[in-house]
Protein backbone atom coordinates (compact mmCIF):
# COMPACT_ATOMS: atom_id res chain seq x y z
CA UNK A 1 0.00 0.00 0.00
CA UNK A 2 1.21 3.49 -0.77
CA UNK A 3 1.85 6.00 2.01
CA UNK A 4 0.96 9.70 1.93
CA UNK A 5 2.57 11.41 4.92
CA UNK A 6 1.79 9.45 8.07
CA UNK A 7 -1.36 7.79 6.75
CA UNK A 8 -2.08 5.04 4.25
CA UNK A 9 -4.26 5.62 1.20
CA UNK A 10 -6.55 2.92 -0.09
CA UNK A 11 -4.76 0.16 -2.01
CA UNK A 12 -5.37 0.43 -5.74
CA UNK A 13 -6.89 -2.44 -7.73
CA UNK A 14 -6.79 -2.69 -11.52
CA UNK A 15 -9.99 -4.29 -12.85
CA UNK A 16 -9.27 -5.74 -16.31
CA UNK A 17 -12.00 -6.70 -18.80
CA UNK A 18 -14.15 -4.81 -16.33
CA UNK A 19 -17.52 -4.68 -18.10
CA UNK A 20 -20.07 -2.59 -16.23
CA UNK A 21 -18.45 -3.16 -12.84
CA UNK A 22 -19.96 -6.07 -10.94
CA UNK A 23 -16.56 -7.27 -9.71
CA UNK A 24 -15.42 -3.69 -9.17
CA UNK A 25 -18.23 -2.90 -6.73
CA UNK A 26 -17.31 -5.86 -4.54
CA UNK A 27 -13.68 -4.78 -4.35
CA UNK A 28 -14.76 -1.22 -3.61
CA UNK A 29 -16.86 -2.46 -0.70
CA UNK A 30 -13.84 -4.37 0.58
CA UNK A 31 -11.88 -1.11 0.73
CA UNK A 32 -10.03 -0.80 -2.59
CA UNK A 33 -9.70 2.17 -4.92
CA UNK A 34 -10.74 0.57 -8.21
CA UNK A 35 -9.77 1.50 -11.76
CA UNK A 36 -11.47 -0.31 -14.64
CA UNK A 37 -10.14 -1.13 -18.09
CA UNK A 38 -12.17 -2.49 -20.99
CA UNK A 39 -11.78 -2.34 -24.76
CA UNK A 40 -15.44 -1.30 -25.07
CA UNK A 41 -17.04 1.88 -23.68
CA UNK A 42 -18.64 1.25 -20.27
CA UNK A 43 -20.78 4.32 -19.54
CA UNK A 44 -22.29 2.78 -16.40
CA UNK A 45 -19.01 1.67 -14.84
CA UNK A 46 -19.22 3.17 -11.33
CA UNK A 47 -15.53 4.05 -10.83
CA UNK A 48 -12.56 5.48 -12.73
CA UNK A 49 -12.51 3.93 -16.20
CA UNK A 50 -10.08 3.78 -19.11
CA UNK A 51 -11.03 2.42 -22.51
CA UNK A 52 -8.07 0.43 -23.75
CA UNK A 53 -6.91 -3.11 -24.41
CA UNK A 54 -6.45 -5.02 -21.15
CA UNK A 55 -3.21 -6.63 -22.31
CA UNK A 56 -1.80 -3.19 -23.16
CA UNK A 57 -2.74 -2.03 -19.66
CA UNK A 58 -0.87 -5.00 -18.19
CA UNK A 59 2.17 -4.14 -20.29
CA UNK A 60 2.14 -0.62 -18.82
CA UNK A 61 1.93 -2.00 -15.29
CA UNK A 62 4.73 -4.48 -16.00
CA UNK A 63 7.02 -1.74 -17.32
CA UNK A 64 6.09 1.02 -14.89
CA UNK A 65 9.16 3.07 -13.94
CA UNK A 66 7.51 4.79 -10.99
CA UNK A 67 6.89 8.10 -12.77
CA UNK A 68 3.23 7.57 -13.72
CA UNK A 69 0.73 7.04 -10.91
CA UNK A 70 -1.89 5.52 -13.21
CA UNK A 71 0.11 2.36 -13.82
CA UNK A 72 0.96 1.77 -10.14
CA UNK A 73 -1.38 -0.78 -8.55
CA UNK A 74 -1.34 -3.03 -5.52
CA UNK A 75 -3.59 -5.81 -6.89
CA UNK A 76 -4.95 -6.85 -10.29
CA UNK A 77 -8.23 -8.61 -11.07
CA UNK A 78 -8.93 -9.97 -14.56
CA UNK A 79 -12.12 -11.39 -16.06
CA UNK A 80 -11.13 -12.39 -19.62
CA UNK A 81 -14.06 -13.04 -21.98
CA UNK A 82 -15.53 -16.48 -21.30
CA UNK A 83 -17.19 -17.28 -24.64
CA UNK A 84 -14.39 -19.68 -25.57
CA UNK A 85 -15.09 -21.79 -22.47
CA UNK A 86 -18.75 -21.35 -21.55
CA UNK A 87 -21.20 -24.24 -21.50
CA UNK A 88 -24.04 -22.04 -22.75
CA UNK A 89 -25.24 -23.59 -26.00
CA UNK A 90 -25.31 -20.50 -28.23
CA UNK A 91 -21.90 -19.25 -27.06
CA UNK A 92 -20.40 -22.74 -27.27
CA UNK A 93 -21.42 -23.04 -30.91
CA UNK A 94 -19.50 -19.83 -31.64
CA UNK A 95 -16.52 -20.55 -29.38
CA UNK A 96 -14.19 -20.84 -32.37
CA UNK A 97 -14.79 -17.13 -33.05
CA UNK A 98 -13.39 -16.10 -29.66
CA UNK A 99 -9.64 -16.25 -28.90
CA UNK A 100 -8.32 -17.55 -25.59
CA UNK A 101 -7.32 -14.36 -23.75
CA UNK A 102 -7.02 -16.10 -20.39
CA UNK A 103 -3.64 -17.71 -21.07
CA UNK A 104 -1.76 -14.56 -22.19
CA UNK A 105 -3.44 -12.59 -19.41
CA UNK A 106 -2.12 -15.02 -16.78
CA UNK A 107 1.39 -14.82 -18.24
CA UNK A 108 1.38 -11.03 -18.03
CA UNK A 109 -0.13 -11.06 -14.55
CA UNK A 110 2.65 -13.32 -13.31
CA UNK A 111 5.23 -11.01 -14.86
CA UNK A 112 3.99 -8.03 -12.82
CA UNK A 113 4.95 -9.63 -9.52
CA UNK A 114 1.74 -8.28 -7.96
CA UNK A 115 -1.08 -10.18 -6.24
CA UNK A 116 -3.64 -11.13 -8.87
CA UNK A 117 -6.98 -12.88 -9.36
CA UNK A 118 -8.45 -14.37 -12.53
CA UNK A 119 -12.20 -15.04 -12.74
CA UNK A 120 -13.89 -17.22 -15.32
CA UNK A 121 -16.53 -19.87 -15.94
CA UNK A 122 -16.32 -23.55 -14.92
CA UNK A 123 -14.29 -25.47 -17.47
CA UNK A 124 -11.90 -22.62 -18.31
CA UNK A 125 -8.20 -23.57 -18.57
CA UNK A 126 -7.30 -22.44 -15.06
CA UNK A 127 -7.04 -23.66 -11.48
CA UNK A 128 -10.22 -23.49 -9.44
CA UNK A 129 -8.60 -22.14 -6.28
CA UNK A 130 -12.02 -20.93 -5.18
CA UNK A 131 -15.46 -21.75 -6.60
CA UNK A 132 -18.33 -19.43 -5.73
CA UNK A 133 -22.09 -19.66 -6.26
CA UNK A 134 -24.74 -17.06 -5.53
CA UNK A 135 -26.31 -19.44 -3.02
CA UNK A 136 -23.18 -19.06 -0.87
CA UNK A 137 -24.44 -15.53 -0.21
CA UNK A 138 -28.19 -16.06 -0.17
CA UNK A 139 -28.70 -14.16 -3.43
CA UNK A 140 -32.32 -14.55 -4.49
CA UNK A 141 -35.45 -12.63 -5.46
CA UNK A 142 -39.01 -13.40 -6.55
CA UNK A 143 -38.65 -17.10 -5.73
CA UNK A 144 -35.49 -17.62 -7.78
CA UNK A 145 -31.86 -17.92 -6.67
CA UNK A 146 -28.69 -16.68 -8.33
CA UNK A 147 -26.15 -19.41 -8.97
CA UNK A 148 -23.69 -17.89 -11.47
CA UNK A 149 -20.93 -20.40 -10.63
CA UNK A 150 -17.48 -18.91 -11.13
CA UNK A 151 -13.92 -20.14 -10.75
CA UNK A 152 -11.19 -17.96 -9.27
CA UNK A 153 -7.44 -18.52 -9.62
CA UNK A 154 -4.94 -16.44 -7.66
CA UNK A 155 -1.35 -16.27 -6.48
CA UNK A 156 -2.81 -15.37 -3.05
CA UNK A 157 -4.62 -17.75 -0.69
CA UNK A 158 -8.36 -17.25 -1.25
CA UNK A 159 -9.79 -19.36 1.56
CA UNK A 160 -11.75 -22.57 1.89
CA UNK A 161 -14.28 -24.01 -0.56
CA UNK A 162 -17.89 -22.94 -0.03
CA UNK A 163 -20.50 -25.61 -0.87
CA UNK A 164 -23.60 -24.65 -2.86
CA UNK A 165 -27.11 -25.05 -1.46
CA UNK A 166 -29.44 -25.05 -4.46
CA UNK A 167 -33.06 -24.84 -3.24
CA UNK A 168 -34.95 -22.70 -5.74
CA UNK A 169 -35.15 -22.43 -9.54
CA UNK A 170 -32.12 -20.61 -10.95
CA UNK A 171 -32.64 -16.90 -11.66
CA UNK A 172 -32.21 -16.43 -15.45
CA UNK A 173 -29.53 -13.76 -15.39
CA UNK A 174 -28.45 -14.26 -18.98
CA UNK A 175 -29.14 -12.79 -22.37
CA UNK A 176 -32.59 -13.25 -23.88
CA UNK A 177 -33.01 -16.62 -25.60
CA UNK A 178 -36.62 -17.68 -26.33
CA UNK A 179 -35.48 -21.29 -26.85
CA UNK A 180 -33.83 -21.62 -23.44
CA UNK A 181 -35.24 -24.31 -21.17
CA UNK A 182 -36.01 -21.71 -18.52
CA UNK A 183 -38.31 -19.74 -20.78
CA UNK A 184 -40.06 -22.86 -21.98
CA UNK A 185 -40.84 -23.72 -18.38
CA UNK A 186 -41.41 -20.37 -16.69
CA UNK A 187 -42.24 -17.91 -19.44
CA UNK A 188 -40.94 -14.33 -19.60
CA UNK A 189 -42.21 -12.90 -16.31
CA UNK A 190 -38.90 -12.19 -14.53
CA UNK A 191 -38.41 -8.42 -14.44
CA UNK A 192 -35.12 -6.57 -14.74
CA UNK A 193 -35.77 -5.22 -11.24
CA UNK A 194 -35.93 -8.75 -9.81
CA UNK A 195 -32.70 -9.69 -11.57
CA UNK A 196 -30.95 -6.59 -10.25
CA UNK A 197 -32.13 -7.27 -6.69
CA UNK A 198 -31.03 -10.89 -6.89
CA UNK A 199 -27.56 -9.96 -8.18
CA UNK A 200 -27.10 -7.04 -5.78
CA UNK A 201 -26.65 -4.68 -8.75
CA UNK A 202 -28.90 -1.68 -9.40
CA UNK A 203 -27.04 0.26 -12.10
CA UNK A 204 -26.83 -2.19 -15.02
CA UNK A 205 -29.05 -2.88 -18.00
CA UNK A 206 -30.18 -6.40 -18.87
CA UNK A 207 -27.28 -7.34 -21.17
CA UNK A 208 -24.71 -5.94 -18.74
CA UNK A 209 -26.21 -8.04 -15.96
CA UNK A 210 -25.91 -11.15 -18.10
CA UNK A 211 -22.14 -10.59 -18.37
CA UNK A 212 -21.51 -9.66 -14.74
CA UNK A 213 -20.81 -11.43 -11.47
CA UNK A 214 -22.42 -10.46 -8.15
CA UNK A 215 -20.37 -7.95 -6.13
CA UNK A 216 -20.70 -10.30 -3.15
CA UNK A 217 -18.19 -12.64 -4.82
CA UNK A 218 -15.39 -10.11 -5.04
CA UNK A 219 -16.21 -8.43 -1.74
CA UNK A 220 -15.33 -11.75 -0.08
CA UNK A 221 -12.16 -12.09 -2.17
CA UNK A 222 -11.33 -8.43 -1.61
CA UNK A 223 -11.20 -8.93 2.16
CA UNK A 224 -8.78 -11.82 1.62
CA UNK A 225 -6.58 -9.65 -0.59
CA UNK A 226 -6.70 -6.81 1.91
CA UNK A 227 -5.53 -9.15 4.69
CA UNK A 228 -2.70 -10.32 2.42
CA UNK A 229 -1.56 -6.75 1.71
CA UNK A 230 -1.62 -5.84 5.40
CA UNK A 231 0.39 -8.94 6.28
CA UNK A 232 2.93 -8.11 3.57
CA UNK A 233 3.22 -4.53 4.84
CA UNK A 234 4.27 -5.63 8.32
CA UNK A 235 6.41 -8.61 7.27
Amino acid sequence: MQAVGPRLVKPRLLDLFCGAGGAAMGYHRAGFEVVGVDIKPQPRYPFEFRQMDALDALWLVRHDDGTHRWSRFDVIHASPPCQAFTRAQNARQQAHLHPDLLTPTRELLEATGLPWVIENVPGAPMRADLILCGTNFGLEASGFEVRRHRWFESNVELGLAMPCSHRLPAMPVFGHNPNADFYKRYGHGITIDAKQRAMGIDWMARQELSESIPPAFTELIGHQLMSHLKAEAVA
